[in-house]
């Protein structure tokens, strides 16, 4: 089995909810969110990155603005629509239930033999 692999899987399916997360938190240019991904060791190219804030753009979840650039084209920075926040909302209820049952399921056998057998002073 490549671990390599189930760590991308896994990674992958926390992608949108992570650049989501950045979004909600203000308007922001694509290579902004690269940085704060990276800076948190989720690192994403952003041949990986301009696809999948389309696909949220066209599903009405995030529109965007041009801004003119003193140094190049004019950038375009992302902002989060009402229907991309209640959607946000959404998968942040998901992952906190998500994250809680992988916590109760991956807890230690010591852990749950301590618990369930307290050492009595």
């Amino acid at each position: 089995m490549d671990i390599q692999n189930t760590q991308s899987q896994m990674r992958k399916g926390v992608l949108e909810f992570c650049i989501l997360s950045i979004i909600r938190q203000g308007e922001v240019y694509p290579s902004d969110i690269v940085d704060r991904m990276k800076a948190a060791n989720l690192h994403i190219l952003e041949g990986t990155l301009y696809p999948l804030l389309t696909r949220l753009k066209n599903s009405g979840l995030l529109t965007y603005r041009w801004v003119e650039s003193n140094s190049g084209p004019p950038r375009k920075y992302f902002v989060m629509t009402d229907k991309g926040l209640e959607f946000y909302n959404e998968l942040e209820r998901t992952w906190q239930e998500l994250a809680d049952a992988v916590h109760a399921l991956t807890i230690t056998q010591t852990q749950t033999a301590s618990e369930e057998n307290p050492t009595q002073p």
